[in-house]
């Protein structure tokens, strides 16, 4: 079972700025993070695309809640971070708390991708 650092990013849902894509990117213990709000929910992931380095929060969510990167279009799921185009590469995701006390984005400690900011 994966063991997560909790870390608070706002007192309230109504701090984070969205962009008109429904992303935003912040810093959540040194690394960069692209947060989405789909449909209520929120979702966190590196914001660099595995493929080539595309800023993550400058693409855009599709009609499913999959987040698009904006240089070549590949399509990954935040459930598992799997592309769903089929070039077989993973996003890293983290989970989003919400609640009366803020918002949270956990941050897994002592994995191979703890080094990546």
């Amino acid at each position: 079972m994966k063991k997560y650092k909790w870390h608070k990013v706002a007192d309230s849902v109504e701090e984070l700025h969205f962009g008109s894509n429904n992303l935003l990117q912040l810093t959540v213990d040194g690394k960069k993070i692209c947060m989405a709000k789909f449909n209520d929910q929120y979702h966190a992931c590196l914001s660099k695309c595995p493929h080539a380095g595309g800023n993550m929060a400058d693409g855009f969510l599709d009609a499913k809640g999959n987040i698009v990167c904006p240089l070549h279009r590949y399509t990954f799921n935040f459930v598992n971070g799997r592309d769903i185009t089929g070039e077989g590469y993973f996003l890293k995701v983290y989970p989003v708390k919400t609640g009366d006390e803020g918002i949270f984005v956990g941050i897994d400690e002592g994995n191979i991708f703890s080094w990546i900011k």
